[in-house]
């Protein structure tokens, strides 16, 4: 078994098309954003864990959200404040884009979030 080094690398981390998916590929809250926005994060945290770094490494976030429109704020903050305190992304914020788009590449995927890390 590989054991990982305790010390932190340096360099960009990139983790990208996080969606709302269990390991198996099953998806996680259909039709629910801020369900989706919940596991997209808590999936973003284990790529981010991947590489050795944490949201307190995130220079950025950006969010792609289907169908986007401004009354749908209270449901996307909902999903990130449910897993907010779980995966540490902690106030304030990393700096963040919310991106609307038309669909992502499977119709029940209603959020992709990428995230940006330094390690330093």
């Amino acid at each position: 078994m590989a054991r990982r080094s305790s010390l932190k690398r340096h360099g960009h981390v990139h983790v990208s098309g996080q969606i709302a998916r269990r390991p198996d590929g099953t998806p996680v809250a259909p039709g629910d954003l801020a369900g989706q926005v919940a596991q997209a994060l808590r999936n973003t945290a284990i790529g981010l864990a991947g590489a050795d770094a944490t949201f307190a490494d995130v220079l950025r976030l950006t969010f792609y959200v289907t169908q986007w429109a401004p009354e749908k704020i209270g449901d996307f903050m909902a999903g990130v404040e449910a897993a907010a305190e779980e995966i540490g992304l902690l106030a304030p914020l990393p700096p963040a884009s919310l991106i609307g788009v038309d669909y992502l590449f499977e119709p029940d995927v209603l959020v992709e979030v990428e995230a940006t890390a330094l390690l330093a």
